[in-house]
């Protein structure tokens, strides 16, 4: 009988271990993406400059690598869904890892174009793959905050391009900033020597009697019901996504244009925005878990479409940098949820397909929330941009209120809180 105590309790520990590994990998996957993706916003005008490109042209750069994202998101979520998530998982990290490096000797607008899509395939594919190894890590009802833990990694890595940044372009230049992005690559080596494919995954592929392409079409395009809930989720990511770009890319000019406040190159900005954001992923992750996500996106939504008034007022730094950290913790602080919410709607078959197409579509097209809120800018005025914003979170908030899946999931919730 003590043989058997201690058999369970070193499976216990065996099982907590893994779990910590997969968070670690998935985090540190989420920060490094992120870290090479956003080393194309601090080098953007020193490439023009070197370069002598136009801002079009400059402009093309970002949407090549949101079009890449929903490209490498298909591929990878089939592959990670057909032969496994941990291999393919380290390929996504390769290839977005070596992109980014030989971007260190690019001087020509379209090899940066190829580049900058590969580096968007990997990336995109590594998204869904991250996510879903922890779906099938942790128990559901913990899935919103380990979610939102990975995604603060991605502000982290946030926080690593900004820095290398600051300390990189000035005395190497902008191509050697881009050689850091090989630092991936040790994530490679650490995944493949202590990560497994999950039992629920290979039981999945023992018992599958369809193809994965079938599953596909079968879990997510099959008929109006299945249809509407991945083009609705598809809507509320979109949203996310056109919220999150067109305020960081945004923010200090609109703050220039209303107050003469010049915050562009402002570290303090970036770093209050990103603990607001982080605060708020952490905040929501939990509340996810506990009340479910038709209560928990529904306060946040309705707050983001309330709180991005709040930016009228912001006259002063103090007032830009409270209030910043105040619209980050809300409109940013659901990121994490996103993937929690489509893990459990979707079987093991199609679940790293699902996150992948689903959050792919919302960076695609909510990506070019930019160009939008830039010509608004041009002809209308702030209150105009305010209003666009907010109608985006409350038509994300209508649309989420319309999904059957997500009011059985806070059903579930409620009777796990209750039980």
């Amino acid at each position: 009988m003590d043989n058997n105590i201690t058999n369970d309790t070193e499976h216990s520990h065996a099982m907590s271990k893994n779990q910590k590994l997969v968070l670690l990998s998935s985090s540190s996957g989420f920060g490094l993406e992120n870290m090479d993706v956003l080393f194309l916003s601090f080098t953007m005008s020193s490439m023009i400059a070197s370069l002598h490109i136009s801002a079009g042209a400059a402009g093309l750069i970002g949407t090549i690598t949101n079009w890449g994202m929903l490209l490498g998101g298909v591929i990878f979520g089939f592959l990670g869904d057909r032969f496994g998530r941990v291999k393919t998982f380290t390929y996504t990290i390769f290839i977005f890892a070596f992109a980014t490096a030989l971007m260190g000797f690019a001087n020509n607008i379209y090899l940066i174009y190829f580049l900058r899509l590969l580096t968007g395939i990997g990336a995109g594919g590594e998204y869904g793959l991250g996510i879903t190894l922890l779906a099938e890590a942790f128990p559901k009802n913990k899935l919103g905050k380990m979610s939102s833990i990975a995604s603060v990694g991605g502000q982290v890595g946030a926080l690593l391009a900004a820095v290398l940044a600051a300390f990189i372009i000035p005395h190497l230049g902008w191509h050697a900033l881009y050689l850091f992005g090989l630092i991936p690559i040790v994530l490679i080596f650490f995944v493949r020597r202590h990560l497994s494919e999950s039992s629920e995954f290979l039981k999945s592929k023992q018992e599958q009697t369809i193809s994965t392409a079938e599953a596909i079409r079968k879990y997510m395009f099959s008929d109006f019901q299945t249809s509407y809930q991945s083009i609705g989720l598809m809507i509320m990511t979109t949203v996310q996504i056109a919220g999150y770009f067109g305020l960081m890319n945004w923010l200090p000019t609109i703050v220039q244009k209303q107050s003469g406040l010049n915050v562009a190159g402002s570290s303090l900005w970036m770093i209050s925005t990103i603990i607001g954001m982080s605060v708020g992923m952490m905040t929501f992750g939990s509340i996810l878990d506990r009340i479910g996500p038709r209560l928990s996106f529904g306060i946040f939504l309705i707050a983001s479409s309330i709180m991005v008034h709040l930016l009228v007022l912001a006259h002063t730094t103090i007032a830009l940098l409270v209030i910043g950290a105040i619209v980050g913790f809300f409109s940013n602080g659901m990121y994490g949820g996103y993937g929690a919410v489509v893990s459990q709607l979707y079987p093991t078959e199609v679940r790293s397909s699902a996150n992948n197409i689903i959050v792919g579509v919302g960076r695609a097209v909510g990506g070019m929330s930019s160009v939008i809120i830039g010509i608004l800018m041009d002809q209308y005025n702030l209150m105009v941009v305010m209003i666009f914003l907010s109608v985006l979170y409350l038509i994300s908030f209508v649309t989420m209120l319309s999904i059957p899946g997500i009011k059985k999931l806070s059903k579930k919730a409620k009777l796990s809180a209750n039980s």
